[in-house]
């Protein structure tokens, strides 16, 4: 049932859950065979791998439990063509912007930073905000779209936009107590831990959660203005804590790259030169389809792969690295190698961190517990179904290696 006005979230439908043993009681035993098999793959997946799993997984939890408590329209599911609220967005959209956000609103020039990192033009569509232009800019007959910019401009919730903010900022805290019971509190709480003692040693302020990005490599520098607006703002909570280390690990992995770790960890990390068929990527990589075609002219365009017909499918497209895409494949797998080493020796408690993650991954039967959709939610609905069917059957497995944070709603497989 959907949050009252005043944000009870006291009548949310609890998924199932199976797990809840404390991660030092082991492994249930009904998946101790198989989930000892992925114990192994997540010792050997890098880190920024690990993180991501971890972050794509909360968030999915998350965004679920929004799509069930706010109305709203969408393409996908039972909200198809519905008119009852704003278009559904991901936790991207709260975290690094909607959150900042005042009820009587803000003025756009203390959100600039935060509106580089996500997409404001999205939510004004979305309508989650509105721009009011200061009346004396108004008057001085500049068009439409050159009003909506101006700095002097206030962003304003609407009527929709305040009541997603209400049941918005509950959601981290009803996830994290899920997980608390799911994978045991001593697990989550030395998960906090290890990140919180790398973040207290970086030099930088970096954003809350993971910024909207294409697939072209980012300048760092607009997410450390973004992360310097939103310091000491808000208590970083798990998710927070996941986004700031696996974007400090991105800032060093892009100081020696050419091409973004959402390209390398995704879909260049899939590929050979024997060839993938096109349709398999998704679930290869763990991103939608939508990610996967982006990813995918980005890589054809600088001459990494060729996509071609498949001669034993009609209208089926292969996608084959090129010599200059194997190349960069094994150049970024050593500098996510080097880049760790170079993390175990700069950072105390980077192996620490390494083994807590570990210990929640290898908990297969809870990760994949709160990836479970509600039945009326889109992941449940084509075409979205087998990735999500894939994700709970074996969710380490599926999980994205970087979370691919599109303009498209910000969700973190690019859906």
């Amino acid at each position: 049932m959907p949050a009252d006005a005043s944000g009870d979230l006291s009548g949310y439908r609890e998924p199932p859950a199976r797990g809840t043993r404390a991660c030092e009681h082991g492994i249930p035993r009904r998946s101790r065979e198989r989930a000892t098999t992925l114990i192994v793959v997540a010792v050997h997946m890098p880190l920024p791998a690990l993180l991501s799993h971890a972050l794509v997984a909360f968030t999915i939890e998350f965004d679920n439990e929004f799509e069930q408590q706010m109305p709203h329209r969408t393409t996908r599911g039972p909200a198809a063509g519905s008119r009852r609220g704003p278009w559904l967005v991901s936790m991207a959209m709260w975290t690094n912007f909607m959150r900042f956000i005042e009820p009587d609103g803000t003025p756009k020039r203390d959100v600039d930073a935060l509106a580089r990192i996500t997409n404001l033009p999205g939510l004004q569509r979305w309508s989650y905000v509105e721009l009011e232009e200061d009346p004396a800019t108004e008057a001085d007959g500049a068009v439409r779209r050159a009003r909506t910019l101006h700095r002097d401009a206030m962003v304003r919730p609407t009527s929709g936009g305040l009541y997603a903010q209400r049941i918005w900022q509950q959601l981290s805290g009803v996830i994290e107590q899920r997980w608390n019971a799911r994978f045991g509190a001593d697990c989550v709480a030395e998960l906090r831990a290890s990140l919180r003692s790398v973040i207290d040693q970086l030099d930088v302020a970096l954003p809350d959660y993971l910024p909207v990005v294409g697939v072209e490599r980012t300048d760092p520098s607009t997410w450390l203005a973004a992360g310097r607006v939103q310091t000491g703002r808000f208590e970083p909570d798990l998710p927070a804590l996941l986004s700031k280390v696996l974007l400090a690990f991105t800032i060093d992995f892009a100081r020696d790259s050419r091409l973004s770790l959402q390209i390398c960890a995704n879909a260049l990390r899939v590929l050979d030169e024997e060839g993938t068929r096109v349709r398999d990527l998704p679930l290869r990589s763990g991103v939608s389809r939508e990610a996967v075609d982006v990813s995918l002219g980005f890589l054809a365009r600088h001459g990494c792969v060729v996509i071609e017909s498949d001669s034993s499918a009609a209208r089926a497209r292969v996608a084959r690295l090129t010599p200059k895409g194997h190349a960069a494949q094994l150049k970024s797998r050593n500098l996510i190698e080097v880049t760790e080493r170079q993390w175990v020796e700069r950072f105390d408690g980077a192996e620490r961190l390494r083994i807590a993650i570990e210990g929640l991954l290898s908990r297969r039967d809870a990760l994949a517990d709160g990836l479970r959709p509600y039945p009326d939610g889109w992941r449940a609905h084509p075409p979205y179904a087998s990735l999500t069917e894939a994700l709970m059957s074996d969710p380490v497995m599926t999980l994205p290696h970087y979370p691919m944070v599109l303009h498209r709603g910000g969700f973190p497989d690019g859906s």
